[in-house]
């Protein structure tokens, strides 16, 4: 009776405090006799949440919508701990979370629905709350992101699927301690999974399947305990990017650990993009710029360009310069503010004592595996290629010219990859992502036990991966 009174006094004062600063809502809510489906309007929410508007107070497990009319009002009453169920229903809500060691859980993963229509911001934003895990739902038409964390040490989103988004799917920043699994991201211009601005972020990016995006996987100046494995990257303009650039903190990317995905056809030309999506389309695994990369055991095919490219990102107008290889191990404060150069200038970060090792590829019509720059010399970069099948390479016998250990022999100068010319192709032009050509949504895998399963806040994650049981995944039939 306690919790029944409480909800309806909370729903009252979410409702009059929104009318109060303009941010009017109007929740329906019909029944039938198996499902209730909620939708909720309001207008769209770019700035922070108001903290004071109700108190974070009640344990247990908060029902959406029995209990409380909208997730942000059963967010905004929970206390630390607390587990959020969500009835299947569309809810037109920007989340906003600010609440450590939440557990938010859709009762089912293809009919719970955050829908943004294209107005509202973010699905489910987690601002600095530690320990916030988003599990079993699906957020589509969102102007910047579907599922985000940002500021945040620990935090786990899985059995997610993103739909249609302006920015990125499924986005951490400047985040550590995570871990997001069972995702399937379509339709960004950007990354339909990314993670960015950590050193080390001691986070695992596993069974995903991303496709119809700019880039499959994203990954500016993260690493350090950084794993992307078992996902499945396809049919985007670029699979799995991991990249360096001064425009965000922890640069290099470095130390990120790729092994296990099936990577394949990421040639979509009508799909939304990014600038750099559109310079890097047709390619498997892009390391731009990115240092001390693990490329281990994926399958790659099916791409206009490259299988597997180390190449550097010229970066114009850079706010800093490249650290010399001794800070690459020095951890980053992602409190930290970016540096900004009295005078821009433009840098080449060139990619760095990455191993390829072990990779299976086939089809890719340039080459199968590349290393190259654009001035400096590719020889005296340290990076090692070893039992890898494959055909083609620029430079030819890559394995002879840069073994991962043995006697080096051959020329690097007679058969150089000239990366240079990606710079004056041209490529099919990005597509608005509200109205790009997309796959119709499929029905994805549920979390087990969604009704039942005790709140499990991302306080233990990531999980320990068997990096070494890995094997090389099998080709899809057809």
């Amino acid at each position: 009776m306690y919790r029944r009174l409480v909800a309806v006094l909370m729903g009252a004062a979410v409702l009059l405090v929104s009318c109060g600063a303009d941010k009017s809502a109007v929740v329906t809510t019909t029944s039938t006799t198996s499902v209730t489906t909620t939708t909720v309007s309001a207008t769209p929410q770019t700035s922070m949440p108001d903290a004071t508007v109700v108190p974070s107070s009640v344990k247990g497990t908060l029902s959406v919508p029995d209990e409380y009319p909208t997730i942000q009002a059963a967010v905004d009453a929970a206390a630390p701990g607390a587990l959020i169920l969500v009835k299947p229903g569309t809810y037109n809500e920007a989340v906003n979370v600010t609440t450590d060691n939440l557990t938010i859980r859709g009762l089912d993963r293809n009919t719970v629905i955050l829908d943004g229509k294209f107005e509202l911001d973010n699905g489910v934003r987690i601002l600095g709350a530690k320990g916030v895990a988003v599990e079993n739902m699906t957020a589509e038409n969102y102007t910047h992101n579907g599922f985000f964390w940002t500021g945040v040490t620990g935090y786990r989103g899985s059995y997610l699927t993103s739909y249609r988004t302006g920015d990125y799917g499924v986005y951490a920043f400047k985040s550590m301690k995570g871990q997001l699994e069972h995702i399937y991201a379509a339709g960004s211009p950007d990354a339909g999974v990314y993670v960015g601005a950590c050193f080390p972020c001691d986070s695992v990016v596993t069974d995903v399947v991303s496709e119809h995006n700019g880039l499959g996987y994203s990954g500016t100046n993260s690493g350090g305990n950084m794993l992307v494995v078992n996902s499945t990257f396809r049919f985007n303009r670029a699979g799995i990017v991991p990249n360096t650039g001064s425009y965000e903190l922890c640069y290099p990317n470095r130390d990120t650990t790729i092994i296990g995905n099936l990577v394949y056809s990421n040639n979509q030309g009508d799909t939304p993009a990014i600038d750099v999506a559109l310079l890097a389309m047709g390619n498997g695994i892009v390391a731009a710029g990115a240092v001390q990369n693990d490329i281990e055991r994926n399958l790659v095919y099916d791409h206009d360009k490259t299988g597997i490219a180390l190449v550097p990102y010229p970066e114009n107008d850079a706010n800093d310069v490249p650290p010399p290889a001794s800070a690459w191990t020095k951890p980053c404060d992602p409190s930290a503010e970016a540096p900004t150069s009295p005078k821009k200038q433009s840098v080449l970060w060139d990619a760095q004592q990455n191993k390829v090792i072990g990779n299976v590829l086939s089809n890719n019509r340039q080459k199968d595996i590349v290393a190259a720059s654009a001035g400096s010399d590719v020889s005296k970069l340290g990076n090692c290629f070893a039992d890898n099948t494959f055909t083609s390479s620029g430079p030819a016998d890559i394995e002879k010219l840069a073994p991962c250990g043995g006697k080096v022999t051959g020329d690097w100068t007679t058969t150089a990859y000239n990366v240079a010319a990606w710079l004056n192709e041209k490529h099919p032009p990005k597509v608005d992502y509200k109205t790009a050509k997309m796959p119709a949504l499929q029905p994805q895998e549920q979390m087990p036990d969604a009704a039942t399963a005790p709140a499990h806040p991302a306080t233990d994650v990531p999980f320990k991966v068997d990096l070494a049981a890995i094997k090389v995944p099998a080709k899809p039939a057809g």
